[in-house]
């Protein structure tokens, strides 16, 4: 929860900085969804990293629906004005990705979503593209003309 939270408010302040109102209200989303997921379904909202996914909202919310934030602010104890709290402090090792999705195409269509390591090889992500079931049916009766692999995030496997 704390890693998911302090990567919305990363990005949000960069979504800030350079005027994109729309995407800060996406990641404010994507963290009140994941904080609606935690309180159902695992600490529960009496959790310290809940509250601090709650405070966060509060905040990034301050910036295009003010009144809201008041109110949620006011609901969660404090005094006097969210547009006083100032912007959370991220903490960069919360940034650190322990796993990416890396996204497998077979012929430009999607096969298989990988999670791996962000500093996997290129022979062992091929490896594991190569390997997994869908990309295997995929190719059937066909090799492989050529491989592109763009960071660990997508391969791109183009059949003979």
């Amino acid at each position: 929860m704390r890693k998911v939270t302090h990567k919305a408010v990363h990005e949000g302040a960069h979504a800030v900085e350079t005027m994109r109102f729309n995407v800060l209200v996406a990641r404010t989303m994507e963290l009140v969804n994941a904080t609606r997921k935690a309180i159902d379904s695992g600490p529960g909202p009496s959790d310290p990293a809940v509250r601090e996914a709650v405070e966060a909202v509060a905040v990034m919310l301050s910036l295009v629906t003010p009144y809201t934030a008041e109110e949620m602010w006011s609901r969660l104890g404090h005094q006097p004005s969210v547009a006083l709290a100032g912007w959370p402090t991220v903490d960069p090792e919360l940034l650190v990705e322990d796993v990416v999705t890396c996204i497998v195409q077979v012929a430009g269509k999607l096969r298989a979503k990988l999670e791996v390591s962000p500093s996997i090889s290129e022979a062992e992500l091929e490896r594991l593209a190569l390997a997994d079931e869908s990309v295997v049916r995929a190719l059937e009766g066909r090799g492989v003309r050529k491989l592109v692999i763009r960071a660990p995030k997508v391969v791109n496997v183009v059949p003979e």
